[in-house]
């Protein structure tokens, strides 16, 4: 509540004009976010406590799934990891994408020393829509990008039927 709205005139020239603000109910749902608002404004800004050396953040990858007629191919973006931080399996055409990413950043000078850690991990499972040559997948990583391409078997390359559209 601001100190404008203690104040008995401006109170009352406030009800003349909008009545419907002055619900109790419409009040308290105003307050409650403003109160959240205020929390949380700036959050991002701060460091994590001193006395906490490190966090533990789980975050979730974009995740880009394109197919054709011969592959699916599935792009993740995997920012300051490398490829040895990623675990990539196929089990009942379920793809499962797991990976963690450990960071530390360390600063020394004549007056201060200061260490920063942060570790994150995430696990993706997609559901893979047909039938692929397992023994064929293949998967390389560049740049932070994580490619995985999935063949198509030759009987689900074959099941793929053309529909016409026409129009009336």
């Amino acid at each position: 509540m601001a100190w404008r709205d203690l104040i008995t005139w401006n109170r009352k020239k406030q009800q003349q004009m909008q009545p419907e603000l002055q619900h109790p109910v419409a009040t308290l749902h105003r307050e409650v976010d403003r109160l959240f608002d205020d929390f949380f404004r700036g959050f991002d800004r701060f460091p994590s406590l001193p006395f906490k050396e490190e966090r533990l953040v789980e975050f979730s990858p974009k995740v880009n799934v394109s197919e054709n007629d011969k592959e699916i191919e599935v792009t993740v973006e995997v920012p300051g990891m490398d490829q040895d931080d990623v675990d990539i399996s196929l089990r009942d055409d379920v793809l499962t994408i797991k990976g963690e990413k450990k960071q530390e950043k360390e600063e020394k000078d004549k007056e201060y020393y200061h260490v920063e850690r942060s570790y994150g991990s995430f696990y993706r499972s997609l559901q893979v829509p047909c039938e692929v040559e397992q023994e064929n997948i293949k998967a390389a990583f560049k740049k932070g990008v994580l490619k995985i391409n999935l063949p198509k078997s030759t009987k689900a390359q074959e099941n793929v039927r053309k529909i016409e559209v026409k129009s009336e």
